[in-house]
């Protein structure tokens, strides 16, 4: 854990020797820092060093309730001060901004407000428009106690089945402590809330991006980053889309394929 600015940043890296580049990822909602092994890994082995930033309210950080956190703002300082912490260990390596679901969310926006801090964004099944079937009783949950319980938590809907078919791995996520199935009011209202955002944020959006989405998300409305991508005024920008996929292509099955694609996109910027 590192302090900058007064923000406790808790993250993890994979070196690589003499680093081509670095990335910086951004997990998604209910996820952890562990989930990038598949990724970092890939990537450490072909010369790309990768920081993760373990979001408040998620994995091991200490804030409680978990799945909880009163300002995405909070989100930004972090990624931001792990950014400052990236340059001055590899000082002129350009760094690539990487986030999946809520954590492709949170990069876009920010990305969107601060041009100058990254390279380039990496987008993998953004979570531009929520396709989780919530039950009727979160929503009026939601509308009557957000003003007097922002902090109450509700069941996320949505299983290890839904983001990978790879049945290993599912049961890792199932027995893994650092999986978090539940968010609070306060983090739901905020998610909507920047999901609004984005859309009038996408014309200032200046760096290169490149857009993964899923074929078979029942997490994330695909469509909706289809017609963001399309707003986008950039000349640098790639949509790709995996027929048959399920939501979380960072730790799915067929995973290197979209590493593959992810290496090829980068390498080019280098």
């Amino acid at each position: 854990m590192m302090d900058l600015l007064g923000t406790d940043v808790l993250y993890r890296r994979w070196d690589a020797p003499s680093a081509k580049a670095v990335f910086l990822l951004v997990h998604g909602l209910g996820a952890h820092t562990g989930r990038w092994d598949f990724l970092a890994n890939f990537f450490a082995r072909r010369g790309y060093t990768s920081y993760a930033v373990e979001l408040k309210g998620f994995g091991r950080t200490k804030e409680r309730p978990r799945g909880h956190i009163d300002s995405f703002r909070v989100y930004d300082r972090d990624i931001l001060a792990l950014r400052e912490i990236i340059a001055r260990e590899h000082p002129g390596k350009k760094i690539f901004l990487l986030g999946e679901s809520m954590g492709g969310l949170i990069a876009f926006n920010l990305t969107c407000r601060y041009p100058d801090a990254f390279a380039g964004q990496i987008l993998i099944s953004p979570a531009f428009k929520n396709a989780m079937k919530f039950p009727v009783s979160a929503y009026l949950t939601l509308v009557s106690l957000i003003l007097v319980k922002p902090k109450k938590t509700i069941a996320l809907p949505f299983t290890s089945a839904m983001c990978t078919a790879d049945i290993d791995y599912q049961k890792i996520m199932d027995e893994n402590p650092d999986e978090v199935r539940s968010a609070s009011l306060k983090l739901l209202l905020n998610i909507m809330g920047e999901q609004r955002k984005s859309g009038r944020l996408a014309g200032d959006l200046s760096v290169p991006a490149l857009f993964l989405l899923a074929g078979e998300d029942l997490l994330v409305d695909a469509r909706a980053s289809r017609k963001l991508f399309k707003k986008l005024k950039l000349q640098d920008k790639t949509l790709l889309e995996y027929p048959g996929l399920r939501h979380a292509l960072s730790i799915e099955a067929g995973r290197e394929r979209v590493f593959e694609d992810i290496l090829h996109w980068v390498e080019k910027k280098i």
